[in-house]
C-alpha cells in the first residue's frame, strides 16, 4: 500500500490500518521501518497526549488496573490506546498475548485501542519499538495512551524511554515495600498504587499502603518537587480509582507547569535517536561479510577460556 493512501486510512479510524501501520513500527526489516516513517511523518502533530506506564509484579493486576483506567477514560470523554506488552520465549520468540482478551470492557468501546505485543529480545519490559508506536498513537489522536510493561522486576525502568508518567503497582502482603530504600523500579515511580484492597485483603493493603509511604521519604522523587502519592484500592471492584485518576492529572499538570514535561520529551528523543543509530551500525556491521565472519570467528574462540574476552572484541572490531 502506497504510504499516502495507509496514513490516510490510520487516520481516518481505520483500525486494520493502525495495526498494519504498527506492525511496521516493531518490523526489524529496515524497509518496513522507513515506510513506518514516512507514514508517521504524514500524521504528526495531531495533538498532545499523556503517556502513562503501568508496572508492577506478575499478579500485581495490571491488566484489571488498566482496564477500569481505560474506560473511566472513556467515560470522561478521551480516546484511550493501550499497549500491552508481555515477554517473548527465549526458545521459541513467541508470546501469550492475551491482554486483549482479558481486556473485552475497553475493547468494545470505539474510542479505545488495544494492542497486545511481544517484548521480543528486549530486557527492561518493553519492546524495542515502543516509543516509536506511543508516537505514532499520539500523532492519530489518542489522547490518553496507557503502556502495560512485562512486569519482570526492579530493573523494568526502560518504559520511562516512552511515557511521561510511571504508576508501580504494588501487592498488600508481598514485603515488596522493604524495596522502597532501594534503586531501581521504586524510585522511578511518580505515582505508587496498592492494589486488591478488598476481601481478605483490605486491611493488608492499608497496611502496604503506610509502610510504602514511609518507604518513599527515603529516598528523592524521580521529579523534582513532586511528592509521589501513595494511592490504596481495588481495580477490580472499582474503588479509589477517581483518587488514582486525580493523582495521574495532578502529575501531567506538574509536569507541564516546571517545564519538565517538554524536558522529559526531548531528552527521550535523545535516547530513542542514540538507541536507533547503536541499532543500525551494529545490523549494518553484521551486513558486511568479513564482520560476520569475524564475529562467528570470535565465538568459536571464547570457547578456549585461556583467550581474553576483551581480546576477542578487539579482534572483532580491527577486522576492516
Amino acid at each position: 500500500m502506497d504510504v499516502h493512501e495507509l496514513a490516510r486510512r490510520v487516520a481516518s479510524g481505520e483500525r486494520a490500518s493502525l495495526a498494519r501501520l504498527i506492525t511496521l513500527v516493531e518490523s526489524r526489516r529496515a524497509q518496513d521501518r522507513r515506510q513506518a516513517a514516512a507514514v508517521a511523518q504524514l500524521l504528526r502533530g495531531a495533538g498532545v497526549a499523556h503517556r502513562i506506564g503501568i508496572s508492577g509484579p506478575p499478579g500485581a493486576g495490571k491488566s484489571t488496573l488498566i482496564e477500569s483506567l481505560g474506560v473511566a477514560m472513556c467515560e470522561a470523554g478521551h480516546r484511550v490506546a493501550v499497549l500491552a506488552v508481555d515477554p517473548s520465549s527465549r526458545r521459541t520468540g513467541g508470546a501469550l498475548l492475551g491482554d486483549q482478551a482479558r481486556m473485552t470492557r475497553l475493547s468494545q468501546w470505539p474510542s479505545a485501542f488495544v494492542r497486545p505485543t511481544a517484548s521480543g529480545a528486549t530486557l527492561g519490559g518493553v519492546h524495542l519499538r515502543t516509543a516509536d508506536v506511543v508516537e505514532v498513537l499520539e500523532a492519530v489522536g489518542f489522547d490518553r495512551i496507557l503502556v502495560e510493561t512485562v512486569g519482570v522486576g526492579q530493573s523494568e525502568v526502560e518504559v520511562l524511554h516512552a511515557v511521561d508518567t510511571l504508576l508501580l503497582l504494588a501487592l498488600p502482603g508481598s514485603g515488596d515495600e522493604l524495596q522502597g530504600i532501594k534503586r531501581g523500579i521504586v524510585e522511578a515511580a511518580d505515582v505508587l498504587w496498592v492494589n486488591k484492597a478488598d476481601g481478605a485483603t483490605a486491611s493488608l493493603a492499608h497496611v502496604a499502603q503506610r509502610q510504602w509511604l514511609a518507604a518513599l521519604q527515603l529516598q528523592r522523587p524521580r521529579v523534582a518537587g513532586w511528592q509521589v502519592p501513595v494511592l490504596a484500592g481495588s481495580a477490580r471492584e472499582g474503588t479509589g480509582l477517581t483518587d488514582l485518576l486525580g493523582a495521574l492529572a495532578a502529575h501531567r499538570a506538574h509536569l507541564e507547569t516546571t517545564g519538565t514535561w517538554k524536558e522529559q520529551r526531548r531528552a527521550q528523543r535523545r535516547h530513542r535517536v542514540a538507541a536507533g543509530v547503536r541499532d543500525a551500525v551494529w545490523s549494518r556491521f553484521l551486513a558486511e561479510p568479513t564482520h560476520a565472519a569475524s564475529v562467528d570467528a570470535a565465538l568459536a574462540a571464547s570457547e578456549d577460556e585461556s583467550v581474553p574476552v576483551e581480546f576477542l572484541v578487539s579482534e572483532v572490531l580491527s577486522s576492516d
